[in-house]
């Protein structure tokens, strides 16, 4: 899947493993090109971060996570996305100005957040079949996994001409 979307990061790639959860991302340098390899991680590891997009108060959110104790190995924005988790929990989120979308692996938690900022300028696509979740920032990454068939429904493309976009159900 990430090999599809080469394009969309052409600096380099990262990927995570743990357990059932596979993470990978293509990277665009554009803040902090020597340090902000993805996926990011905190601390102990516990936490695993992909992110396309940009946070735009980081520098603020960084100052306000340093002085409450949290330390930071790189000047990548999206750092601060783990830590505002770590403090927060899943309220974290509402702290976040910017374009975004990301992928959070909570390994203690066993758990996965996905996000996209208010106005959903960065996209993520997701799909969801037999206990597989599959997510990427384009249709191609999805398609390129083979889990996911191309057939195009008639409604929804009916619906996507229509609003410019496909409302639930019919988005999977």
């Amino acid at each position: 899947m990430s090999a599809a979307q080469i394009h969309r990061g052409p600096d380099g790639a990262g990927e995570f493993y743990s357990n059932n959860v596979a993470l990978a991302s293509r990277r665009l340098s554009i803040i902090d090109p020597q340090g902000g390899w993805q996926p990011l991680y905190n601390e102990d590891k516990s936490l695993a971060l992909i992110i396309n997009g940009e946070i735009y108060n980081y520098v603020e959110l960084r100052e306000r996570l340093k002085a409450s104790g949290h330390s930071f190995r790189t000047d990548a924005d999206g750092e601060v996305i783990l830590h505002l988790y770590e403090e927060n929990e899943l309220d974290f989120i509402t702290h976040l100005r910017g374009m975004f979308a990301f992928a959070l692996w909570d390994n203690n938690r066993e758990r996965l957040i996905l996000a996209r900022d208010r106005m959903g300028e960065k996209p993520l696509y997701l799909f969801e079949r037999d206990g597989h979740l599959l997510f990427a920032s384009e249709l191609k990454g999805l398609l390129h996994s083979r889990l996911v068939p191309f057939e195009l429904d008639a409604r929804a493309v009916n619906l996507y001409f229509h609003y410019q976009y496909v409302p639930e159900p019919l988005t999977a």
